[in-house]
């Protein structure tokens, strides 16, 4: 068998075990999800502590994906994916064995960083296993959808797992992808050599840009923590602080971490928000819903994962969006997207605890899973088609980045916006303080609004926002940093 051949066969199978790992890398983030309870009975933990476990995966996700990423771009995507996975299935071990609570913590962030490395090197092998063009468009469509269908299979797979069995083994399940990714002969034959960057003279490797790591990681995790499980803005505010002081380095060193140019480019500031907003929009929703399901219509933990199977229908739909983005182009499609999911906000807007279910299961549930499905696609599209190969892994950190701190950000905003809803309405307390239906359901009315209205003021921004000609030479320029 030639090589040619062996490579051909390579590219046929490991597309789907890289879709299997960032499905699974996003799954994790909620695989705890329905167990905690039984872990804070297990190890005694206060609120706090729950707090800190329950975003401890997700902190050390989003805040080290921009090194991550670098990291594929300079020592190679397909030996940072197998460190990346090789800690991923390690800590899931340790996990998993846990036998205190400090040592599942630990676990849960290594998992984090793990996963940090593995999933901008995955998005940057598949843009090296297809050339720029309609193959890749495809891929990158499919690959848009990846994680969405990994935050529903996660909560819709920890619920049935803890229910059968100790809620261990939800942190054993990705240890088995993780292997198998390690183990495949595929992925390494469709691995490219260690990327060298342009700017490296005489082969010599360039260097890392550790100041800006050092910040921006720093400034992802703090402002996650202050906006997630912090009792007061310090830790907000040094975050941003730090994000502030990664700007300032990065624009005035010669080889950063993040170039500026990566940001400013035309295509990728259409591309970033929609993600964004369509993340947060995505993980508000499973919240907000859930909370509506149990705490107002009384319903068990089992029929609440039941009324999210509609939510299953994104699986369904990179390949419709690959045909859709073949056939009307990416910007087109993403807008398509937004406005769809942007209709199915009105039923939830107007959420009361009296609300008829096939309105939200069977109306806004998928027209929701469409909409944002296909946004999703449209955007990954748009953001890594043109990316040269010694930008692949960092332009696929940003992807990730923004699709980690959408929900971080967006959940904290609709959070807020839905308590002082409830606050007006007569009840600052919320349901723990004993508050009417009415009062707690009309704060999360307000949050599907606003969620509504977020979508129709991207879907105009990318409407109106003319994406640059990804084959033109001075477009090349722009996007080499």
């Amino acid at each position: 068998m030639t090589s040619t051949t062996t490579r051909a066969r390579a590219h046929r199978v490991v597309f789907p075990l890289l879709g299997a790992v960032q499905v699974t890398l996003i799954a994790a983030i909620t695989l705890l999800a329905v167990p905690l309870p039984a872990i804070q009975r297990e190890f005694g933990l206060a609120q706090g502590e729950l707090a800190l476990l329950s975003s401890g995966y997700g902190l050390a996700f989003g805040g080290l994906l921009l090194l991550g990423g670098r990291l594929a771009d300079l020592r190679g995507a397909h030996r940072t994916l197998r460190a990346g996975l090789a800690l991923f299935g390690a800590a899931g071990l340790a996990g998993a064995l846990a036998p205190a609570f400090g040592v599942l913590l630990a676990a849960r962030l290594a998992q984090g960083a793990g996963a940090a490395l593995a999933a901008p090197a995955a998005l940057a092998l598949v843009t090296r296993l297809h050339p720029e063009g309609p193959r890749r468009a495809r891929a990158l469509a499919v690959w848009g959808t990846l994680s969405v269908s990994g935050a529903v299979g996660g909560s819709l797979l920890s619920g049935l797992v803890a229910s059968v069995a100790s809620w261990r083994w939800c942190l054993l399940l990705p240890v088995a992808v993780a292997a198998a990714g390690l183990l495949s002969r595929s992925v390494r034959h469709a691995g490219a050599p260690a990327a060298v960057s342009p700017g490296a003279a005489g082969g010599d490797r360039e260097r890392l840009d550790l100041p800006g790591a050092l910040l921006g990681t720093g400034g992802l995790v703090l402002l996650g923590h202050g906006l997630l499980t912090a009792t007061g803005p310090a830790p907000a505010v040094a975050g941003l602080a730090l994000l502030a002081a990664f700007t300032a380095v990065e624009s005035r060193t010669a080889r950063p971490l993040l170039p500026p140019r990566m940001l400013v480019d035309r295509a990728r500031r259409v591309a970033l928000p929609v993600i964004l907003v369509t993340a947060a929009a995505s993980a508000a929703t499973m919240f907000f819903l859930s909370l509506y399901f149990q705490q107002v219509r009384g319903m068990s933990a089992a029929q609440t994962s039941a009324a999210f199977l509609p939510n299953l229908l994104v699986l369904g739909t990179g390949p419709a969006a690959a045909r859709a983005i073949g056939r009307f182009g990416p910007r087109a499609a993403t807008v398509a997207g937004l406005l769809i999911a942007a209709a199915a906000m009105p039923p939830l807007a107007t959420l009361a605890p009296g609300t008829p279910w096939p309105a939200i299961v069977l109306v806004a549930l998928p027209l929701f899973a469409a909409g944002s499905g296909l946004a999703l696609a449209g955007a990954t599209v748009i953001g890594m088609s043109g990316t040269p190969p010694h930008r692949a892994g960092l332009a696929g950190g940003l992807i990730n980045t923004a699709m980690e701190v959408g929900p971080t950000v967006g959940l904290a905003v609709l959070v807020a916006i839905a308590s002082a809803r409830t606050a007006a309405l007569g009840c600052p307390g919320g349901v723990a303080a004993g508050c009417g239906a009415a009062a707690v359901t009309g704060g999360y009315a307000l949050a599907f609004g606003t969620i509504g209205a977020a979508f129709l003021l991207v879907a105009a921004f990318a409407a109106i926002t003319r994406t640059p000609d990804r084959n033109t030479d001075a477009h090349r320029k722009e996007v080499a940093g």
